[in-house]
C-alpha cells in the first residue's frame, strides 16, 4: 500500500481526537485548509466519524485514532 497524501491528510485529522475524552469532537471550519476539509469528507465517507466535517469519532475511527496515535507515538519516539 502507497502512503498517499490523501491518506496523510486523513490521518492529520484523525489524529486531531482527544481519545482520553471520546466524548470530545472537532470541528473543522470552511476556512480550513481545503485538504483537511476533503480529509474529513472522506472520513465520514468511510465511517470513521459522526460528521462531514468533524463531530465525532465512531466506534470504528475509535479504533483507527488508538492505532494511527500508537504508529505516531512509535516512530516519533527516539
Amino acid at each position: 500500500m502507497t502512503l498517499t497524501v490523501e491518506l496523510v491528510e486523513e490521518i492529520k485529522v484523525i489524529t486531531l481526537y482527544n481519545l482520553a475524552s471520546i466524548q470530545e469532537g472537532i470541528k473543522i471550519h470552511g476556512s480550513a485548509k481545503p485538504e483537511l476539509i476533503n480529509a474529513a469528507a472522506r472520513l465520514f465517507e468511510k465511517g470513521l466519524i459522526s460528521q462531514p466535517d468533524g463531530g465525532y469519532l465512531t466506534d470504528l475511527g475509535i479504533e483507527v485514532a488508538e492505532h494511527a496515535q500508537a504508529v505516531l507515538q512509535i516512530l516519533s519516539s527516539e
